[in-house]
């Protein structure tokens, strides 16, 4: 039976993903700035897609596309920087990867009596939605679920308020924290979903309550999630067509917010993965997060987007490198969530990198949601770079049999930085009286 199971799960994944034909991904590494300044204008010239980007001795992972390959690897080689190949054949390791899911799908409905946790596994989005309204059903007197909009095909944009004081003592800081902006980006839902059922169904830190009001909003962009399921599993950016160009679809959702928007680290190619789109908050998808920051902004003592991979926590400024008047409450803050991590961490993870996001990736970013959440007036805001592929495992993403350990360790880092958080939050408030 179990033969014909995996023969079936094969055959299925046959199918799928041949827009990846013929495409390799590539290790590249950099040693300087100067060789990662000699990257930059390769991205649009090879239409190269970095689903990680080198660091100065780590290094990251790009798409290449087969006619491009060529004269990607001619160029880095005569910069003198180093790569190798990361997948031979891409689509392979993509029909991989829906079979690691699908068998993890088989042992979490085993283990769980046939439900579906959309923390130990890449889930769909009903799943999801699911989950949120689950938790609303069984736990009002804590859990608030809210639709703050709709996506540009119609889909809820749903998000979870957790309080057990209903949002109403205005004493307790408001920690926020998304994910999935970025489609592809499978492994930030499930800890936005984890951070859910830590604070509901297996709370055993009180003091995250008794002190914290939260929002948790898993999939800020669920048309690209949805569409990574359905179509293109590497799909970034949102769903909405240029309005003059209709075959160019979507919109990098951390470049459209309103802070030095379509300045730096965009595109002004509609069909690039990095498109800031045609003015800054065209995208719905982003409107909800900024409403969500005003709307409670007085409050907000922390706002955190989960991204992946690279294994880093990066603050602003984004576009130019400078540091913000709080650069030391950042780095010291990230410091605690970063060692809390590696405390929780496999040996063989990445330790992470805390830093200005320009800094440490080495380009600017411009219209970002940490950048534009700092700059509104949230104190403590940054970007987390999860962990993903890289430590020789089969799959080209990070195997789901790992992504409890992940959400796990990621959660420790966040109840690191949201008690330091709030240390600062009541400093400040004294020192306003």
């Amino acid at each position: 039976m179990k033969f014909l199971i995996v023969v079936t799960l094969l055959a299925l994944a046959y199918a799928k993903h041949e827009k990846y034909i013929g495409w390799k991904s590539y290790y590249v590494g950099v040693t300087t700035t100067e060789q990662s300044e000699v990257l930059r204008p390769l991205i649009e010239k090879y239409e190269l897609d970095f689903l990680s980007h080198p660091l100065v001795n780590r290094e990251g992972v790009v798409l290449v596309k087969p006619q491009h390959q060529a004269g990607f690897i001619k160029e880095i080689e005569a910069a003198g920087i180093s790569y190798k190949i990361h997948a031979d054949d891409v689509k392979k390791q993509l029909d991989l990867d829906d079979y690691l899911i699908e068998m993890q799908k088989s042992s979490s409905a085993a283990r769980n009596g046939g439900r579906q946790f959309p923390y130990d596994n890449y889930q769909e989005l009903e799943v999801i939605d699911a989950y949120l309204d689950y938790i609303g059903a069984e736990y009002p007197d804590v859990a608030t679920v809210v639709t703050g909009g709709k996506s540009f095909e119609g889909r809820p944009i749903k998000y979870v308020k957790i309080s057990n004081t209903n949002f109403e003592d205005e004493s307790k800081p408001v920690i926020f924290i998304d994910g999935g902006i970025h489609a592809r980006e499978w492994i930030s839902p499930p800890t936005v979903t984890y951070a859910i059922h830590k604070l509901v169904e297996d709370l055993t830190e009180s003091d995250l309550l008794d002190n914290f009001d939260w929002i948790l909003l898993p999939v800020v962009n669920p048309d690209g999630y949805v569409y990574t399921f359905t179509d293109d599993r590497m799909w970034r950016k949102t769903r909405s067509p240029h309005p003059r160009l209709p075959f160019c679809v979507g919109t990098d959702g951390n470049r459209n917010y309103d802070f030095h928007w379509n300045t730096v680290g965009a595109s002004l190619s509609p069909c690039t993965e990095t498109f800031p789109g045609t003015e800054a908050f065209s995208e719905p998808e982003t409107r909800v997060v900024r409403d969500i920051l005003h709307e409670h902004l007085a409050r907000t003592a922390m706002y955190l987007t989960i991204h992946s991979y690279g294994s880093m926590i990066l603050y602003p400024w984004g576009h130019d490198g400078s540091l913000s008047n709080n650069a030391l409450g950042l780095h010291t803050v990230g410091i605690s969530m970063a060692n809390a991590i590696h405390d929780k961490a496999l040996s063989h993870f990445p330790r992470y990198v805390v830093g200005n996001s320009n800094l440490v990736l080495g380009y600017g970013i411009s219209g970002s949601s940490e950048d534009y959440a700092h700059y509104i007036g949230v104190p403590l805001s940054y970007t987390y770079e999860l962990p993903g592929f890289g430590w020789g495992f089969e799959g080209f993403h990070l195997d789901p049999r790992y992504i409890e350990q992940v959400v796990q360790e990621t959660w420790a880092g966040i109840t690191v930085g949201v008690r330091r958080a709030g240390e600062l939050f009541v400093a400040n408030k004294k020192a306003q009286v």
